[in-house]
């Protein structure tokens, strides 16, 4: 039996980055769907520590929230940075994401279309401080912090990812989160994953988009 356990509903949403850490790094997990009926029928919600999901097994350890479960992985799998500095950091990335993702769900389930229209224009807004950050760490040839891989750059790369289908050439004016996107695509593990049937067919955010 795999020794994690990812148990979402049928969309990337909060999970994708998890996946895709669990894939690079060469991990198996297993895969509980929840569908919409069974989650309003309410018992799973009730067992949920916060009420709602995802809920994350490792062995005998649950995990709810999605960033404390990408953190966990992070400590796990040496994914925090080489030191206290490039932990920090990495933190910071990840809440400069939070924000960001926070952003993109909160609009595409609840705001008005004129609303989605100045989220696209100020969207420049947010990404810049990703691509700034790239280029001060070797001038964008590395990772978001530091010359390793971070649990950050899972959850860049899945917010990056999911913009470039729901707001098609929006990379355009940041040539380093473009190369960045590219380079992270191509690692082997993860491009092996990301043309997986399993990603292809799951939808970003359940059925509606910006």
């Amino acid at each position: 039996m795999p020794p994690y356990t990812i148990v979402y509903f049928p969309t990337r949403g909060r999970c994708e980055a998890l996946r895709m850490l669990l894939a690079d790094q060469d991990q198996s997990w297993k895969e509980e769907v929840v569908t919409k009926e069974s989650w309003l029928q309410g018992p799973l919600k009730a067992s949920c520590l916060y009420g709602q999901l995802p809920k994350f097994q490792d062995g005998d350890l649950t995990l709810y929230q999605s960033n404390a479960i990408l953190r966990h992985l992070g400590r796990s799998f040496g994914l925090y940075g080489t030191d206290e500095r490039e932990a920090s950091l990495v933190d910071m990335v990840n809440d400069g994401l939070e924000d960001l993702r926070r952003r993109c769900g909160h609009l595409i389930h609840h705001k008005r279309e004129e609303d989605k229209a100045q989220y696209v224009q100020e969207l420049p807004a947010h990404l810049k401080p990703f691509e700034t950050l790239l280029s001060q760490n070797q001038e964008g040839q590395a990772f978001i912090v530091g010359d390793q891989i971070s649990f950050a750059d899972y959850n860049l790369l899945d917010l990056l990812l999911n913009h470039q289908v729901l707001v098609p050439g929006c990379l355009d004016p940041f040539p380093l989160l473009s190369a960045y996107v590219a380079r992270l695509s191509a690692r082997p593990k993860l491009k092996a994953f990301l043309a997986s049937p399993e990603h292809v067919n799951r939808p970003i955010f359940g059925s509606r988009k910006i």
